[in-house]
Formats: structure tokens, sequence, C-alpha cells
């Protein structure tokens, strides 16, 4: 159980690392802890000492799930890790990853991060073919494609899965002497390979490079599969897409951390970007500026940059709300946002705000918020939002929920205003934040906005669809 949320949830975060001489375990523990604003759910680490694959998952944040002892018990110089948040089977220990898969004389841990959409029907198959499943997560079924495919050796087992799987897929998989990165054709999710000390490892995101001092090298392409072994790095193949190429577009809304880099583009930079010209879109007559933290910050600095209204902090953000299985009572859930912000009253009292915001899922958070601020003393809200109204659910790895719940898909733009106690609104157009970011359409998933799926999607599956 967690406490209420409005935001997008996460994808997962998943690291790789071959470092030869080295504490694989303790690289990839550090690392992992740069990607938990990706998923808190479980987290989980194997290693191998070139013979034979250990590892450990426990549920909670990646300084919960490890201790010291943990990573004494993982030797080895090889390493895969994982933080969750769950898009296909439910929060338990049995889903949490790596993934375990054995066959054919192989055995892979995988950690996957994203979500395939022709699962229902590779999970048949694949019990057709003997396969046993211990969990209902669709990483799983990655797992037993790569070693029961009919093919001679694991790489040509992993390029015919990829040629199987549907969906969004960032992977790093692991044999007793093997690290791989694994990109799905469309690239919806990113995936980068650092150096260190004569090593390798590879990462959901940059700032996981920047946490163990590993220099950026570059981006594993769409559709390319990479080894890491005693030889060095090599790319092993590449699948192409048919020319489709959709990198999920919120990683550069919430997603990834503001100091990433996503397709050679700083995060932080692309945000602030979207509040220039969300100013120029829907200026506001205000004294003040102030972002919602933390994925809002930029945008709202940009927004004052263009605008010429004052910056301020206007709300504090408690660092230590997490992930927590007790259950509020009921006067806990009706306070909601106050769990997790708190206004700063000297601030913004009598003052007429602009709050930048990075989107509205069920805008619970955001009326919760604007009736703090009145509360606070605050005369005017201007709400803004640094993205386009989110309509449609995502199929791909986001846990937007379901379309009847998205507030912009069953109200007018004009009522939102109304619902969320505003006194005015202002959504990011699709060709602004297109604009922002540097990048078109045709080059980008914007199903959430737009409802163009990249691919076709099996539209009744969600993510309890294998639990009994």
């Amino acid at each position: 159980m967690s406490f209420p949320t409005d935001r997008p949830r996460e994808a997962c975060g998943i690291v790789g690392a071959y470092l030869p001489g080295e504490d694989a375990a303790r690289t990839t523990y550090f690392a992992l802890h740069a990607l938990q604003h990706r998923g808190q759910e479980s987290a989980g680490i194997a290693t191998s000492d070139g013979s034979q694959i250990k590892s450990r998952t426990a549920m909670g944040l990646i300084t919960q799930a490890f201790n010291e002892e943990d990573l004494v018990v993982l030797p080895g110089h090889l390493g895969i890790g994982h933080t969750r948040y769950s898009t296909t089977g439910r929060s338990t220990i049995e889903n949490s990853q790596p993934i375990f898969s054995n066959g054919s004389g192989v055995e892979i841990a995988l950690a996957h991060n994203g979500n395939i959409v022709n699962a229902r029907a590779l999970r048949s198959e694949l019990e057709d073919w003997g396969a046993t499943f211990n969990t209902t997560s669709d990483s799983e079924i990655i797992a037993h494609l790569m070693t029961h495919a009919p093919a001679p050796t694991l790489e040509e087992r992993i390029v015919y899965a990829m040629g199987r799987l549907e969906g969004a897929y960032s992977l790093t998989v692991m044999t007793e002497d093997t690290v791989y990165g694994i990109r799905d054709p469309m690239g919806v999710r990113p995936l980068c390979i650092g150096k260190l000390n004569g090593g390798w490892v590879i990462a959901s995101e940059t700032c996981a490079l920047d946490q163990i001092d590993a220099e950026f090298v570059r981006d594993i392409h769409p559709g390319e599969v990479v080894a890491i072994d005693a030889d060095g790095l090599r790319s092993v193949s590449r699948r192409m897409s048919d020319g489709i190429r959709a990198p999920c577009i919120f990683e550069h809304i919430y997603m990834a951390r503001a100091d990433s880099v996503i397709d050679n583009r700083l995060v932080y930079n692309s945000r602030k970007s979207m509040g220039e010209q969300l100013a120029r879109e829907h200026p506001a007559d205000a004294d003040m500026v102030i972002g919602v933290p933390d994925s809002g910050i930029p945008a709202a600095v940009g927004y004052a940059e263009e605008s010429g209204i004052p910056f301020e902090e206007g709300l504090i953000k408690n660092r230590y709300v997490v992930r927590t299985f007790i259950m509020p009572d009921q006067r806990l859930r009706d306070m909601g946002a106050r769990m997790k912000y708190n206004p700063l009253i000297e601030n913004i009292k009598d003052k007429r705000l602009v709050v930048v915001d990075d989107s509205i899922v069920r805008g619970t958070t955001q009326a919760q918020l604007v009736a703090m601020l009145r509360r606070g003393g605050a005369s005017e809200v201007h709400l803004r939002i640094a993205s386009p109204p989110i309509k449609h659910p995502c199929h791909l790895g986001v846990d937007f929920p379901t379309r009847e719940e998205l507030l912009a898909s069953n109200r007018d733009i004009s009522e939102i205003p109304e619902v969320v106690g505003a006194d005015s609104l202002g959504y990011l157009s699709t060709d602004g934040l297109l604009k922002a970011i540097g990048t078109v359409e045709d080059r980008n998933c914007m199903a959430c906005f737009t409802g163009n799926q990249p691919i076709p999607v099996q539209l009744e599956m969600d993510k309890l669809a294998f639990e009994n």
C-alpha cells in the first residue's frame, strides 16, 4: 500500500556491469540508488564470478533491500540490477527482478524496463513449449523466450526473441560470463553505456553513470544488442523497426532525472525550454512563479525567465515520503498532498501565483495543491502545465490510470480550472512541446496525448492480466 498519488507511475531502472577485478555488486548498488526514482516497489541484484550466478531481491527501496552483509554474499565482477515499479504483475517478491530462466543448457538473469503488448499470446505459446512460469510479469516471458527459442546459441535466441516481442523493452541480461544490453527497435525506453576502470556499465539513465564516476560513451541504439565479456564490448546485432522510432517523450517531461541526458539533451534544459514555451503560449498577470517540486521546478524557472515574473520557492517537498505498507487513516487520506508538500506561507501570502507543474493525471493532486496555496494566503492561483493534456493510457511502460480516470479525457479543457479550483489553466501544446525538446512527433511516442500508438496494442490487457 502507498499513500494516494496522482503522479504518473515510473517505469523501472536497470543496470548491468562488467568490471574485471572489481566488486560488481557494490557498483550496481550505487548505480541503482541513482535510479531509485524509476521504481520503489522492490530491488534486486544478481552477480557472477565467471562460473556461478547468485542473486538477492527484496521489497522496498534499494537502501531497505540491501545492507553490507547482502553485498558480501554477491561476489563477482559481473552484475545486473533492477528497481521495480510494476506495469505487469502485482507488487510482490515473486515478481521482483532480476528474473531467472533456464533452458537449452543456459541460465540467464534478466532485468527489464518496459511493457510487452503481446505478452498474453507469447505466454500461451511458451507454456506449450514446456516453459514453467513462477511470476505474473511479462519480464519472465522475455526471459523464457530467450532460453527456449529455436536457435543454437544464446545470441541467436536473443535476436529471435526480439523478432517476436512487441512493445517496449530495455534489458540487461547476464549469463555466468557475459552481460548483454538490449533495447527494443523503437527505442521506447532509454539505455546507455559507460566506461569505468577498464570495464563497462549499462544503465537506464546517465545519472547512474555519474553516480559511480563512469564515463558516458553512448546510448544503446534502438534495436541493438551489445555484449560485454572478457574480450570487451561488442555490438552483436541491430534490428530495425521498419522506420518506426518511438522514444517516450514523457522521459523528458517527468520520468528521467533532471541531470540525465536523453537523446543528447540534458533533461533539465528540456524542461526549462518547456516552461519558456509555456509562458509564450499562456501568459499570466501575476506576482510570482513557483514550481511543483521536483520535475516542475525547471519549467517554472523557464516560465519566469520568459515572462519576467520573479521565480520564488513556494512549496517545500518532504523528501522522506516513501512507499509504505501501513494504511493511512481517513484523516491522512484527506490531507493528500500535504503529506508531500508544504507551502512557504510568508512567500505566497497575498500573492498572485503562477504554479507550474509537469502534468495532470487525475487532477486530485493539483486540486489539493491549489486549496493548500489558498489556505496559505495566495490571492490568485494560475495553474500552468508543462505538457499537453493526458487523454490516453500508456501501454508501453508508464502506469497511467484508465482513460475513464484521466481528467483531461473526460472533460473539456475549459472545465478543468473549476475542477481543480484554479483561477486559470494553461497546457503546453503538442507543437510547443516538440519545439521545446527540439524534435518532431514521428520521432517520439506521444500516444498519451494523441492516442496515436506506434504499434497495435491489446487494449483489454491490464497489469494484472496474469494474476490467478
